[in-house]
């Protein structure tokens, strides 16, 4: 990705700023991911605003796939995690912008490889070509006074703008393969294999 006025491209290594340096951008008091819910494709388009298409081509294309469930079958649902769908609103905020999709993907590509706390402390800003990774207020300014910031993104508003969102809408627990299959099981289905186990 390209850089400029020292700013840090996201191909650079994360800064780990103190908790206190963060200001207004970079305010993290966010409750604590929730690991032990998934939600189906329709729930995750609903939260991030995106349609099912969009949300089916990522899943196929490896650009955001579910890391509850992912499908294993005709009948089988996908279930997206929190942090999935996060990164789902953040795309669409991207494309909005005229982000191309492989720069989408690199910054993508950069922001999973990041710990769900570092991820609170970033901004995404673009100037309509480039996507630069900013951890402090001073670096968003030097971005701005530089002249090539046009547009940010605080990860952890669109984090609370999921958190509300998700709020009223449905969710399931995450359940073991194994389970699930047993959990969707009809009556029928369990005593046929019943019979055939003995």
């Amino acid at each position: 990705m390209v850089s400029g006025n020292g700013d840090r491209s996201l191909d650079a290594e994360p800064a780990h700023l103190p908790h206190d340096e963060q200001g207004l951008l970079f305010d993290d008091e966010l409750s604590p991911l929730p690991n032990d819910a998934g939600y189906r494709g329709p729930t995750a388009c609903n939260a991030a605003g995106i349609t099912y298409r969009q949300l089916d081509y990522w899943a196929r294309t490896g650009l955001v796939e579910p890391t509850v469930r992912g499908a294993t079958g005709s009948g089988t649902q996908r279930l997206y995690s929190f942090r999935d769908i996060l990164l789902l609103k953040v795309i669409k905020r991207l494309l909005d912008a005229g982000i191309s999709l492989q720069q989408i993907r690199t910054a993508v590509h950069h922001l999973r490889e990041r710990g769900t706390d570092d991820l609170t402390r970033v901004t995404l800003m673009s100037d309509g070509a480039s996507v630069y990774e900013c951890t402090s207020n001073d670096e968003v300014i030097d971005l701005l006074q530089g002249g090539q910031g046009v547009f940010g993104i605080a990860i952890g508003g669109v984090w609370r703008e999921i958190e509300g969102s998700l709020a009223e809408l449905p969710s399931e627990k995450a359940v073991e393969q194994g389970q699930a299959a047993e959990l969707s099981d009809d009556e029928l289905a369990v005593r046929r294999r019943q019979r055939l186990t003995g």
